[in-house]
C-alpha cells in the first residue's frame, strides 16, 4: 500500500474532522517524535484563525508549530525566519495568510466559538481541505530541502 504524502495526509485529517492546525501538525507527529493525540490536544485552539477569530490561517499556525518543535534548538531568530519563509510561500500561492480573507468573509465578521457542522455543504464552500494539503506540502518541501542542505 502506498503511503500518503504529507499534503494528502493533512487533507484527510481535516476531512476526518480535525481543525486546520491539527490537520497539518498531526501529519508531522512522527517527524516531531510526538504522539499524534498529544499534537491534536496541543493545537486544538489554533484552528479557524485562532479560536475562530479568523486571523492567521490555522494551516500557517500548524506549520509554525511543527517548525518550532523541529528546530527550536536553532534559536528564535532562525525559527522566525523559517516561519516567514513558509508563510511567505503560502501567501504567494493564496494571496493571504489570514483566515477571513481566504474564506471571503468581511473584515468585521465575528464567528461564534461553536464550529460549523462538517456537512457536504460545509466542504463545498470551504477551501480548508486544500489549504491543509498545500500547507503540509509546503512544509514537507521546506523540511526536505533543509535536510538536504544539512548533509
Amino acid at each position: 500500500m502506498k503511503r500518503m504524502n504529507k499534503g494528502e495526509l493533512a487533507r484527510q485529517n481535516f476531512l476526518s474532522g480535525l481543525g486546520c492546525t491539527q490537520a497539518v501538525a498531526a501529519a508531522f507527529a512522527d517527524e516531531m517524535g510526538l504522539d499524534e493525540e498529544l499534537v491534536k490536544r496541543q493545537t486544538i485552539g489554533f484552528g479557524a484563525g485562532m479560536g475562530r477569530l479568523r486571523e492567521v490561517c490555522g494551516t500557517v499556525s500548524g506549520m509554525t508549530y511543527v517548525l518550532s518543535n523541529l528546530y527550536a534548538d536553532e534559536g528564535k531568530a532562525a525559527v522566525y525566519a523559517m516561519v516567514q519563509e513558509v508563510a511567505g510561500e503560502f501567501k504567494r500561492l493564496n494571496g493571504s495568510i489570514v483566515c477571513r480573507e481566504l474564506l471571503g468573509l468581511s473584515a468585521g465578521a465575528v464567528s461564534p466559538p461553536t464550529p460549523d457542522a462538517r456537512t457536504a455543504e460545509y466542504y463545498k464552500k470551504r477551501p480548508c481541505p486544500e489549504l491543509c494539503r498545500l500547507a503540509a506540502d509546503i512544509l514537507a518541501d521546506f523540511i526536505a530541502k533543509k535536510e538536504q542542505a544539512g548533509k
